[in-house]
């Protein structure tokens, strides 16, 4: 299922069944047939059916939301092997200690409260009637060490935009991790039709700014003293990059 495709259900149970599985991330047939109280027959069809048309997938006797993106790119820097793909609900532990260890400053409010929520709810990709959200990962002998995520807010007015947040742990820097992250996650906006991606950084983070702006980002607007950290009032950088959809 694409990220971007409308929530559609022909039965309510079959609604109903991927509603849970999408707040809980991953979940067992069995806790979910119990939970959603369903007789194990017409259970077992609407499951079939959600399979079939690749709304859930079942990975590990667990059942989760279904994405499209399964392409896993191999790349090698200075001696480091490293790969890129989408993230799964296993990765989420590792996401989360490498967003709040990349971030360790707390000069990238936004990436932190991605970390906050993602932790909170125990659920990596979502894709509801409020809110739609991807991530990427870089791994280094399968463990996290960079991400890009993407957060896309389903209404009309915005549905040509998303919120981007990109990090990668700092011993991993210069190797163009993050150059590569960035590019897989704008070459994923721009094939599912978004026109602008956007980011919102600390004037503090000197190095994101500087990142983004080498890769082509142009500074939107400067609010004055829209953070406080540590007791200092510090402005918010908006930025944002314009793509062309190759639908």
């Amino acid at each position: 299922m694409e990220l971007t495709e409308p929530l559609q259900f022909d039965h309510e149970d079959r609604k109903d069944i991927y509603e849970y599985v999408e707040r809980h991330g991953s979940v067992e047939p069995e806790e979910l047939r119990r939970s959603l109280g369903m007789e194990p027959r017409p259970f077992g069809h609407h499951v079939a059916i959600l399979k079939r048309n690749g709304t859930l997938e079942a990975v590990d006797g667990a059942l989760r939301v279904a994405y499209e993106d399964s392409a896993e790119e191999e790349f090698t820097a200075d001696d480091v092997s490293f790969t890129i793909r989408q993230a799964r609900q296993e990765d989420l532990t590792g996401l989360v200690g490498a967003i709040r260890q990349a971030i360790g400053g707390k000069t990238y409010v936004d990436a932190e409260t991605v970390a906050d929520v993602v932790d909170s709810e125990g659920v990596l990709l979502r894709h509801n009637e409020l809110e739609s959200r991807i991530f990427f990962v870089a791994c280094v002998e399968d463990e996290v060490v960079g991400w890009v995520h993407l957060k896309h807010p389903e209404l009309d007015k915005l549905s040509h935009t998303a919120e981007l947040t990109l990090g990668v742990l700092e011993q991993y820097r210069g190797l163009g991790i993050g150059s590569h992250l960035l590019e897989r996650g704008l070459e994923w906006a721009a094939k599912h039709g978004y026109e602008k991606i956007y980011n919102s950084i600390p004037s503090t983070n000197e190095e994101a700014i500087a990142f983004l702006d080498a890769h082509g980002w142009e500074t939107e607007a400067v609010r004055a003293d829209h953070y406080k950290l540590d007791g200092d009032y510090i402005d918010e950088v908006m930025m944002a990059k314009g793509l062309y959809s190759s639908n």
